[in-house]
């Protein structure tokens, strides 16, 4: 197995192979790692349990800084406040600010304690080709022989364009200065602040974030002539940062310019090929949903290519990672686009709508919803999925799509976590089988396939396990079939829903890329 690109995407990918004993060899095109700047910083909650899989998601949340609280201004005045749960059902906060480059030095931290993952320096993919049985990539040192390649190789994916894949999109013309910060602003606790149009960058948007050991990241809009050599040279780049710090003693981390793309591939697999976080599709950082969607995308695809190398998927399985992870990609394009037309307004009729938002949102109660700096990331949902059983058509009718709405717990969303009465939390059963979760009902593999699948269910106890019978809506006699990747397969309540056993068969083949009988 190959995986192209040593970012996080691909050494997750590599981490998670070796959940299922699946070997990997991780080519990267730079000679060495270079561990400077945030970059990406926000990990949602539900993306450090992924990391968690792997040995890491305690890990990443204790070096990084939790925020439960976002301000949002408008000129001078605060506009909106939003606060998070510390913890809720879950094991982690709702999101951690870590700087990409130590998640990066942690996960290749853990790759060197791990015996299947090689890891490969300066190694740039040169080309692809693939054959019935498997990929060859050919590199600067010769050619690399696998299963199955995940392509992870970033923006500029080389594997990408070894399949002959466009990446079409737009990029939006202003840029975004970006600078880490150390600092003490004196907050009482970590917060995020989103500043609109405020009088020291009048008609743009700044962004403070908090960062462990008292650095900030600030990211400032700015023309697209925007010059960072010569606001160094004529003391304008102090001017802007003590008019966001004030006037306390500072040092300047890091600093880079960045301009915005909104880019996606056309398709996230060909062949035994699957491409995944930034090769497959690139979006505006407000929201936090490239490195979390990018983190998602490899959770996706290893169980799928781990199956397909047992000769246990169906002929579905892999082209389902297209499908699924595709849909996340639009949705998240789709709620990124929708925040850019907001913070950067390209028509006269979308910059009217911005000003009456912001200027009614100091006194009318309904308009700070309409306030978009950034739909936070949250997991996709597989509704349409090949691999997701429905038996519940009302509640696919009724399903709530909008960013952040509160999603029921049927077939394709993310199946809540919660403690089990014997210790665990549910999520730590993830991967790498199917869990079957029984509640007042009996159910057992029915055969080999079943078994190596599942191994043993779980049965829910109605008073010990009450918060996760709670959480999935659970009435007596229901049976939740959860994929490794922690989606829901399918959920059955019988008796409406016919004998256990034949029903949670259907479930498991069509999950594993097998058409039903």
């Amino acid at each position: 197995m190959i995986v192209a690109g040593a970012g996080p995407v691909g050494m997750v990918t590599a981490l998670l192979l070796a959940r299922y004993e699946v070997p990997s060899i991780v080519l990267e095109a730079q000679p060495r790692r270079v561990a400077v700047g945030s970059r990406s910083i926000c990990v949602q909650r539900d993306v450090l349990d992924i990391l968690e899989r792997v040995g890491l998601g305690a890990r990443v949340a204790e070096v990084g800084v939790t925020w439960t609280r976002g301000r949002t201004y408008y000129r001078d005045r605060q506009i909106l406040e939003i606060t998070f749960p510390e913890h809720g059902d879950s094991a982690f906060p709702p999101f951690v600010n870590t700087p990409q480059s130590v998640l990066e030095l942690l996960l290749e931290e853990r790759i060197s304690r791990e015996p299947l993952v090689t890891l490969w320096w300066g190694q740039e993919v040169t080309g692809v080709t693939q054959d019935d049985d498997g990929v060859t990539v050919s590199t600067v040192d010769g050619d690399v022989r696998g299963s199955h390649l995940v392509g992870a190789d970033g923006q500029r994916s080389a594997v990408r364009a070894a399949l002959g894949l466009p990446f079409d999109g737009v990029s939006f013309p202003d840029k975004f200065l970006i600078a880490d910060i150390r600092a003490d602003l004196g907050f009482a606790v970590p917060e995020r602040r989103f500043y609109f149009d405020p009088p020291w960058n009048p008609g743009r948007q700044v962004l403070l974030h908090p960062q462990p050991q008292g650095v900030h990241r600030i990211d400032w809009q700015v023309p697209d002539d925007f010059d960072l050599d010569a606001e160094r040279a004529d003391g304008g780049l102090d001017r802007r940062i003590r008019a966001v710090v004030g006037d306390v003693d500072h040092d300047i981390v890091w600093l880079s310019v960045y301009r915005f793309h909104q880019r996606r591939a056309p398709r996230m697999r060909v062949g035994r090929v699957l491409l995944a976080g930034d090769a497959a599709h690139v979006m505006s950082p407000f929201g936090a949903r490239g490195l979390n969607s990018g983190i998602a995308d490899a959770d996706n695809a290893v169980w799928k290519i781990a199956l397909d190398r047992a000769g246990t998927a169906g002929p579905l399985l892999l082209e389902s990672y297209d499908l699924e992870r595709g849909a996340a990609a639009d949705e998240n394009l789709r709620v990124t686009g929708d925040t850019m037309r907001f913070l950067v307004p390209g028509t006269d009729a979308e910059r009217a709508h911005r000003l009456d938002v912001l200027t009614r949102a100091a006194d009318d109660e309904a308009a700070p919803e309409e306030i978009d700096s950034g739909r936070l990331a949250e997991p996709f949902w597989y509704l349409d999925s090949p691999l997701t059983t429905f038996t519940d058509l009302h509640a696919y009718a009724t399903f709530p799509r909008d960013p952040g709405a509160a999603r029921p717990p049927v077939g394709g969303v993310l199946c809540p976590d919660g403690h089990l009465s014997w210790g665990m939390r549910l999520r730590e059963l993830v991967g790498p089988r199917f869990v079957v979760l029984t509640y007042w009902c009996s159910w057992r593999p029915a055969d080999r396939w079943e078994h190596e699948l599942v191994n043993e269910p779980v049965p829910l106890d109605q008073e010990e396990d009450d918060e996760l019978v709670t959480a999935l809506r659970l009435r007596p006699r229901s049976i939740v079939v959860v994929r490794p990747d922690g989606h829901i397969a399918g959920v059955l309540h019988e008796p409406e829903h016919g004998p256990a056993a034949p029903a949670v068969t259907e479930i498991l083949r069509r999950a594993t890329g097998w058409v039903p009988p």
